[in-house]
Formats: structure tokens, sequence, C-alpha cells
């Protein structure tokens, strides 16, 4: 199948018109006219990933390796170091960012991660309710995506409605209309604005909430009959 055909089909699962202006999603590297047999999903691309595949290989990205605009290619610097490697095993590489997390990633982690329904969905936002107190559901978050611990802003004693936005979310702090917050990376002063406002915040983490982008990925490209591999992605941070 051609790279072009692939491409189509995503374009019809998640139209890249709906990444941010600021996103850089679509197609990265490569030639649409290529001939792809295999597929390796992953949330970013790193050297001992480009290393373990295959010449001719389509990988498939949640981030995008070429994010801002490229002045240069120094091949002794990140990300051109990756690039060249790529360029050299003729390995294809399409990004799928703040479309799919609109489409896809968020709902998947709503209902099948937290098991909630969802009232309401507002670009990057899914809402839904609960009727909890706020100690005993940030436990439930925290087991839900494996976190080493609960890193939180406590605003209010109860969890009654709940926003969810995967990734790094905190941009959307003033326009959240819940009482409790999810989402990842939350910074300092973050937090101070969040407690201003007297919204609850539990840090999902960016990776934790986003490492669930190759299996719903790969459900619906396997429907193409080529061969697709979900990598092992890894966590850049570690817990000690």
């Amino acid at each position: 199948m051609k790279l072009l055909d692939i491409y189509n089909f995503l374009d019809n699962l998640s139209p890249f018109l709906l990444q941010e202006e600021w996103d850089n999603s679509g197609l990265l590297l490569g030639d649409f006219s290529q001939e792809i047999s295999k597929i390796v999903l992953s949330i970013d691309v790193d050297e001992a990933l480009i290393d373990s595949l295959e010449d001719d290989t389509l990988l498939i990205t949640h981030h995008p390796l070429i994010f801002g605009g490229l002045k240069q290619l120094d091949f002794s610097k990140y990300p051109a170091n990756l690039i060249q490697k790529m360029i050299r095993k003729n390995i294809s590489n399409i990004a799928m960012h703040t479309n799919f997390d609109q489409t896809h990633l968020n709902e998947f982690v709503a209902k099948e991660i937290l098991g909630v329904e969802i009232l309401k969905k507002e670009g990057f936002v899914a809402y839904f309710e609960m009727d909890e107190n706020f100690d005993d559901f940030s436990k439930k978050v925290v087991s839900a995506f494996g976190l080493p611990h609960a890193k939180c802003v406590k605003s209010h004693e109860r969890v009654k409605r709940v926003a969810l936005t995967t990734g790094s979310g905190c941009s959307l702090i003033s326009s959240i209309e819940a009482d409790c917050f999810l989402t990842g990376d939350i910074k300092y002063h973050d937090a101070m604005h969040a407690k201003s406002i007297k919204l609850s915040l539990i840090d999902i983490g960016h990776y934790e909430s986003e490492r669930f982008f190759a299996e719903i990925l790969a459900k619906y490209l396997k429907n193409l009959g080529l061969a697709v591999i979900i990598s092992s992605s890894e966590n850049p941070f570690t817990y000690n």
C-alpha cells in the first residue's frame, strides 16, 4: 500500500485540519509514492527506536519530531541526528498529535481508563460528573494512570464536575467549567492560578495520560491488512 493511501486513511479517521496552529501533525518525513508494508506506532521518536526499525518502515508517532522551523540540519544535534538516521534507513514519519487528542485520545482515556461517561466535549476538554470525596477520587486517578504519587491542588473537599485533557492542558485553566481538572505537566504558577479561582487539579502526567495512543490507533490500522507493531515507548522521566 502506498504511503498516500495510509495518509488519507488517517486523515479520514482524525482530520489533520483539526490540529492546532502551533502543531506540526501530518507527513514529516517520506514520499507519498513509497510502498509501505510495515507500520510501527510510538508516542515519540528516539535513537533506540530508530535503530530497531527495519528499512522502509512507516513510523506513526503522537508527538512530532519536527516541531518548530528547522534552519539547519546539524547531524550532531537533536532532532537532525535522528532525521539523518531515518533518511538512511528510508523510514517515513507521520505525526498525529492535537488532531488525535480531539478525536480519539481524550475520549478513550475517559471511557476506558477512568471508566466514566462523557457528558460534554469541547475541543480538547471532556467533561464528566462525579460525587466523591477529593482524596478518594485522587487515589483512584493515581491507580488508573499508574502514577507514583498524587500531585494535586485541592480546592474543594468533594469532586462533582470534572474536566479532562490528556497531555499538557494547563493553558486551558481559565476556560475550564468544572471544580476539578485532570491534566499533565502542571507547574507551580498553574497551581497558583487554579487555587485563586478555586479549581482543583490532579496531575495525570504527560506520558502517563498519552501512552494509550498506539493501542487506540492500532485497532484501526489493522483493518488495512498491513503489519502493525506497537513500540514499547518509554517515559523519559524516572521516579526514585
